[in-house]
Formats: C-alpha cells, structure tokens, sequence
C-alpha cells in the first residue's frame, strides 16, 4: 500500500477511505498479476456469452425438430448440445480459478499492508486512545479484509455477464416476439417489442421489491458484524484475565463472564434480525426464479395459439426472457453478497481512517515541538 494512500488525508468517507487503501494492488509489483487476471475473466464472461447465445439458438433448432419429428436434426442437436456444454464447463472452471486466485491475491496484499499499519509506530496500543471506531481491529484485519476483498470480484464479474447479457438477448427478444396487437375496452394496440416491453415492467418491479425490502439490510450486517468482533474481543479478553496478577484477576473473573454474556445476547439480537431482512428478500428473490422462466411462456403463448410462433421460438424467446430478467435484476440476486460487502468495506476503512488520524496527530505534535 503506497504511503500517500495508506496516510491520506483525514476526513473521508469509510467506503472511500477503503479504496484508496485498497487500490494499490492495482500498482506496484502486484499490478501485472492484479490486471492480467481481469484481462483473464473479461475474456471468460465474453466467451461464456457466446456459448450462452448459440445454447439459446439450440433452444429454438431443437424444440422445433421435436414439432415436426424431425429425428435426424434431434441426434444433431443432441451432439451440439454435448460440444457446448463441455465448453461451458471449461469456461466457468477457469472463471473460478481466475476469480478465487484474484480474491486470494487481493487479500493477502490488503491484510499484509494492514498488519504493518497497525503494528508500526505502536498503533496496535494506540489505537485503544479512540473511543468507538477503532474496536477489535484484529476482527477488521482479518474477517472485513477477507469480505471486503472477496465480494467485489463476484460482484464486479456478476455485473459485466449481466450488462452483456441484457444487451445481447433484449435483441433475441425483439426479433422473435415482434409487436403484439391488444384489444383493451375496443381500442386496437399495437406494443412493439412487447416481450422486451414486458421484460422490463417485470425486473423493475422485482428490483423496486428488493430494494424496499431490503432498504435496512446494511445496518443490519454492519451491526451484526460488530456484535461478533464485540464477542471475540470478550472471549479474549475473558482468557486474558486468567493469566493476570491475582488482584486484577479477582476482578476479571467477575465482569469478564459478565461481558462475554452480555456480548453474546447482542450477537443473537442481531443474528435475528439478519434472519428477518434475509427472510424478506428471499420471499422475493425466490418467487422471482420461480415465476420468471411461467412469465416468458405465457407471454408467449398468443403468437403459438395463433400459428405466429413455432414451439421452437416459444422456448427461444423463455429462455432469452429469463436471461435478460436475470441481468436486470442483478441487485435482487446481489443484493444481500452487496450489503455484506459494502459494511466490511465500510469496517476496514473506518480502520484506515483511525490510522490516518493517529499519523496527522504525530505530525502535529512533531511541528508543535519543532516550533
């Protein structure tokens, strides 16, 4: 970690302070491994669109040999689907290497440069001076660095295959659903690219739902991560007082269990009430992966009573309703793994910023000496 972002100035927000620390692993002698491996994943999401784009291709050529009993284009088909299937696989095992040796590479770098902040110039003592923020930094070097650095590359990896995907397949939806004509109260509409239209009023509404139901979700996991780096340090702090002279040992012994107890109870408190935001956007997100693949069928059944749509088109046009449903609701699939992410991150740079502070203070106290 560069000096001039370990050291930055005081006074920025947790999340900012949190990259600024971390963003050195992009620079430096990491900086080859660090966008090597990003070239690696961009070029893994790319590949497994394609394989996804002709897979919903097979979608189309296979269900229409079925219609017209085609058996020679269904052993074809049936071979395609062996060759593109292998490669999805290849491609997502060597996603997951890329992925989990970039989140690895990351952490080390991040938790070494941590340790050598807290250990230098005594701040692991004296951090103790500031009251609140700096608690249990041994928790936030070694848990919130790991979530703080794991999150992101899943997030970030998510969020590009979904951007791809949309763009991709709302073009698969439009060519194959086309324009519905719609007769409400005698009037004559025509929707054009009503499938896309409706993809859209769909994910919408299933991301305007997660959202409000998970509008407290990063609190929550903020104050439940807390509560169990306040249990730890209890625990600690309860072993300690075994080994301490018997005249503060007589004492510990009476308010450590105490503490532990007492830490314990806010941990279960807020364990619940992670349960109930998790039981909220479950309700949501698994409604939507049940409902999403019905909704691009039924969509579709106007064009195939009417002879329009081939059976083949129909499961085409599902599978490619769902790929861009699934894109647009990213943040519902994402959002509790986002929330997790963003109070680690928050953690590890109200750590950062407690470092900053003790440094400004030396420098002052230096120049007031000087002077």
């Amino acid at each position: 970690m560069p000096d001039d972002d370990l050291h930055a100035s005081v006074g920025h927000e947790p999340l900012h302070r949190f990259w600024l620390g971390a963003r050195g692993f992009w620079h430096g002698p990491t900086a080859v491994l660090a966008w090597g491996l990003i070239v690696l994943l961009v070029i893994c999401v790319v590949l497994q669109l394609l394989v996804q784009y002709r897979l919903n291709l097979w979608n189309r050529d296979f269900f229409n040999a079925l219609e017209f009993r085609n058996s020679r284009e269904i052993w074809r088909q049936t071979y395609l689907l062996m060759v593109l299937a292998a490669l999805s696989i290849l491609l997502a095992v060597v996603a997951v290497w890329g992925r989990m040796t970039f989140q690895r590479s990351w952490r080390e770098w991040l938790t070494r440069k941590l340790v050598e902040a807290w250990l230098g110039e005594d701040r692991y003592r004296r951090l103790d001076l500031w009251n609140g923020e700096h608690q249990n930094a041994e928790y936030r070097i070694a848990e919130d660095a790991r979530l703080a650095t794991d999150a992101p590359i899943d997030l970030v990896v998510g969020l590009l295959a979904s951007v791809l995907s949309a763009g991709t397949f709302v073009v698969v939806l439009w060519n194959v659903g086309g324009s519905l004509d719609v007769m409400p109260f005698g009037w004559s509409i025509t929707i054009p690219g009503y499938l896309v239209v409706s993809v859209v009023i769909y994910a919408a509404a299933t991301t305007g739902t997660m959202m409000l139901v998970g509008r407290h979700m990063v609190g929550v996991i903020e104050r439940k991560n807390q509560a169990e780096s306040e249990l730890k340090y209890a625990v600690a702090h309860l072993r300690e007082s075994a080994t301490a002279p018997s005249a503060q040992m007589n004492l510990a012994t009476t308010t450590a269990p105490a503490a532990v107890g007492t830490a314990l109870r806010d941990v279960i408190g807020e364990w619940k009430r992670l349960c109930g935001q998790h039981m909220r956007t479950t309700f949501v997100s698994h409604g939507n992966t049940l409902l999403a693949p019905l909704v691009g069928l039924i969509l579709c059944v106007p064009h195939y009573v009417r002879g329009t749509m081939l059976l083949g088109e129909v499961t085409q046009a599902a599978a490619a309703f769902v790929a861009v449903q699934g894109a647009f609701n990213w943040l519902v699939d994402n959002y509790p793994r986002l929330a997790e992410w963003l109070s680690s991150a928050n953690r590890v740079g109200t750590l950062l910023a407690a470092f900053d502070r003790l440094t400004s203070r030396d420098e002052s106290t230096s120049a007031h000496t000087a002077t």
